[in-house]
């Protein structure tokens, strides 16, 4: 399954450091199936005009480690490796993640099966679809309300849920949940809270304290 991070800090930082420690935790986390997280990565930012910037590629992330210190200074970030689900999915850019407005950036990993909405979604894959229905109750509702109303949707409508983790990005900060029904050690994300940084990720990075995330609540950095 896929794995993100979502960066606030104090003041802007230039993100390399914190996507070097990131490629190395996407190199080495396999899922009990065996996925791996090197079909494409790609990256957000909120840019001096508090718009949302991105770049994606299809390469590994840990091989592409020297585009990392190109990145510009931003206090927000999103990083996305994929692992995609189905191998027709492969190798197309337009799939990788994050996906962005100019308001808002989204990144999401999960596992959903026999989804069955009762309209129609723009998107060919599952994460395209999701952002769209997202972004319908973006209209009305504030982040975090938004994200709970996702969550209980996508609950009614699916047939299964083997996991179901969703990060979103404003202009202010980063919203994030989870939602799995086993190997919650695979699925659980993780919250790293110091006066300067925080971050959600859906593993430890090594240097940083983190603590798990609960399961099927709305977290805030």
């Amino acid at each position: 399954m896929c794995r993100f991070l979502l960066v606030k800090a104090a003041t802007p930082v230039q993100p390399a450091a914190l996507l070097a420690a990131f490629a190395d935790l996407a190199e080495h986390s396999y899922e009990a199936t065996g996925a791996w997280q090197g079909d494409g990565w790609g990256v957000s930012w909120l840019d001096e005009a508090k718009r949302w910037r991105g770049e994606q590629s299809l390469q590994p992330i840990w091989t592409e480690r020297g585009a990392f210190t190109r990145l510009p200074p931003s206090p927000l970030w999103l990083v996305h490796a994929r692992s995609a689900s189905f191998p027709h999915h492969q190798a197309v850019l337009a799939y990788n993640q994050p996906y962005f407005t100019d308001e808002y950036a989204f990144v999401f990993n999960g596992f959903l099966q026999g989804v069955k909405l009762p309209q129609r979604l723009p998107g060919t894959i599952g994460a395209q679809k999701i952002w769209a229905l997202l972004q319908q109750h973006l209209r009305t509702a504030p982040p975090a309300v938004a994200l709970e109303q996702v969550r209980v949707t996508l609950l009614e409508h699916s047939r299964s849920i083997k996991a179901l983790n969703i990060g979103l990005a404003d202009r202010q900060g980063a919203y994030a949940f989870c939602c799995f029904a086993a190997n919650p050690e695979y699925y659980t994300l993780h919250l790293h809270r110091s006066p300067t940084l925080q971050m959600i990720c859906s593993e430890p990075l090594a240097g940083y304290e983190f603590s798990p995330v609960a399961a099927n609540q709305v977290v805030m950095i």
